[in-house]
């Protein structure tokens, strides 16, 4: 697993453009909208916050978005395609063993990114999140669902082109759900109670409690656990060598 995970990583900093877009795109979208001086006023019909921080929360679930529903299934459907599963098969590594070594790699990935948005908030007037152990936990379990919904894409995809085109069907409706278009506290009460039971939903309205300084719904933190667990063990049954 280690050998795999060090293989990974070398691999991940070998590609500049997947790099910049899993680090630098999210603060660098934070930097520009904050540039925008009524983003950075704070407002009564937003609880007297900011845009921007109602933005902070979204984009560190944008990172966890783009790594889990567009880089993990094209890189396993690119290696089913290649063969390279299919000669993993004929050695000790079993489907687990290999989630186990990509996991905390992207989740190390998405954590260094919202370290990054949340410094670069800070220069932008975003508090720090109020309730760190709460912020923690949501970051933890929104990692777990958000990687585990791509390794189920990736168990079955044929190709590094399925993948993108699977990921794309589902990163787009739950970029919609967390509110990367318009906020979720700017939203309908109805589409807002929809998001609540997707991943992205639960993921976003859990981390902004926890930055307001309030312990993330249960309900919230729940939904997460039962989409990381049940897509999890779903794409370790589907998953397929070739």
């Amino acid at each position: 697993m280690r050998r795999l995970a060090a293989v990974e990583a070398r691999l991940f900093l070998r590609d500049p453009l997947t790099a910049f877009f899993s680090l630098a795109f999210p603060v660098t979208l934070l930097i520009v909208l904050g540039s925008i001086p009524a983003l950075r006023r704070t407002s009564p019909d937003l609880h007297g916050m900011s845009t921007i921080q109602l933005y902070a929360p979204i984009l560190a679930v944008f990172t966890l978005l783009l790594l889990g529903l567009n880089g993990l299934p094209s890189l396993l459907a690119a290696y089913r395609e290649r063969g390279v599963l299919r000669r993993m098969s004929a050695s000790p590594v079993r489907p687990g063993l290999l989630f186990a070594a990509l996991l905390p790699l992207y989740v190390g990935i998405a954590a260094v990114s919202v370290l990054l948005v949340v410094v670069a908030g800070l220069a932008l007037g975003v508090t720090l999140p109020r309730q760190p152990l709460g912020f923690l936990l949501a970051f933890v379990l929104a990692a777990a669902a958000l990687m585990s919904v791509g390794l189920l894409i990736a168990a079955f995809v044929p190709s590094a082109k399925a993948g993108n085109a699977a990921g794309a069907l589902a990163f787009f409706p739950m970029m919609f759900f967390s509110g990367i278009w318009l906020p979720r506290d700017m939203s309908p009460a109805l589409l807002n109670r929809i998001g609540d039971f997707t991943p992205s939903g639960a993921a976003v309205q859990t981390l902004q409690d926890a930055w307001a300084g309030h312990f993330p719904h249960l309900v919230g933190l729940l939904t997460l656990a039962a989409y990381a667990l049940l897509a999890a063990t779903a794409a370790a049954k589907l998953f397929r060598w070739e």
